[in-house]
C-alpha cells in the first residue's frame, strides 16, 4: 500500500472519529440553542421558584432580582429599598415540552394580581409583582393576563413590562424550599399564603 494510500486511509478513518464525536455534540448544542426564558416577579421569590421548578420541560428556575439600577444587588440591598429591584424568578424551559404561554398561565395562579404593594405578608417594592417579557413573549403575556382578568372578573395591577437584566441571588437563596423545608414551610403557612390563593383562584391556585 502506497504512502499516499496510508494518508487517504488515515484521514477517512479520522473523518469518522470526527462524525462520531461531532454528531452528539450538535445535537447537545441544538438542544441548548432550543432553550428559552422567562422572568416573573411575584413577591418571594422562593414561592417562585418552587411553582416552576417541577414543572415539565422546565430546565431550571432560579431566583434572582429584576428591574432595577444596581448592579449585581445582595439580598440585604434589595431588601433595604433603594435598589428598584424585585424578587423574581428566572424559568428556563424547553418550548418543544412546555410553552411560554403556559407558563405565564400558572403564573397568574401564584399570586395576587389585584396587590400593587407586595404579595399576602411581603408588602414593599421588592415584593411588587410583574411579567418581564421580550418582544417574542409579550403578546402571549398580554392575551394571558386579559384571559385571566376575564376568570377572576378583576382589574389587575400586575403589569407586562420589556424584559430587564436578571440578577440571580446567593447560593442561600436557591431551592430553598426544597432544601429548606421545615423552614419554609413555616414561611408559608405564616403569611397564609395558601388560604388566600385558594381564596383568589379556587382550586386552581398554585401554592
Amino acid at each position: 500500500m502506497s504512502l499516499r494510500t496510508n494518508a487517504l486511509a488515515a484521514v477517512a478513518s479520522l473523518t469518522v472519529v470526527a462524525l462520531a464525536i461531532g454528531a452528539p455534540l450538535a445535537r447537545q448544542a441544538e438542544a441548548q440553542t432550543a432553550l428559552q426564558t422567562a422572568i416573573f416577579a411575584g413577591g418571594c421569590f422562593w414561592s417562585e421558584e418552587k411553582a416552576f421548578d417541577d414543572v415539565p420541560g422546565v430546565r431550571s428556575a432560579v431566583s434572582g432580582f429584576v428591574g432595577g439600577h444596581t448592579a449585581n444587588p445582595t439580598y440585604v440591598q434589595v431588601v433595604r429599598g433603594g435598589t428598584g429591584h424585585m424578587e423574581a424568578v428566572q424559568v428556563t424551559f424547553d418550548p418543544r415540552v412546555v410553552s411560554y404561554r403556559t407558563l405565564v398561565d400558572r403564573y397568574w395562579r401564584t399570586i395576587d394580581p389585584t396587590d400593587p404593594n407586595g404579595q399576602f405578608c411581603d408588602q414593599g417594592p421588592s415584593y411588587r409583582s410583574a411579567v418581564f417579557a421580550t418582544a417574542a413573549q409579550r403578546a402571549d403575556a398580554v392575551a394571558s393576563r386579559d384571559a385571566a382578568m376575564r376568570v377572576l372578573r378583576k382589574s389587575f395591577t400586575t403589569p407586562v413590562v420589556g424584559a430587564q437584566r436578571f440578577w440571580p441571588a446567593g447560593e442561600e437563596h436557591q431551592n430553598y424550599a426544597k432544601r429548606h423545608a421545615a423552614s419554609y414551610q413555616a414561611y408559608r403557612i405564616g403569611c397564609r399564603r395558601p388560604e388566600r390563593l385558594r381564596a383568589i383562584w379556587g382550586d386552581a391556585a398554585v401554592s
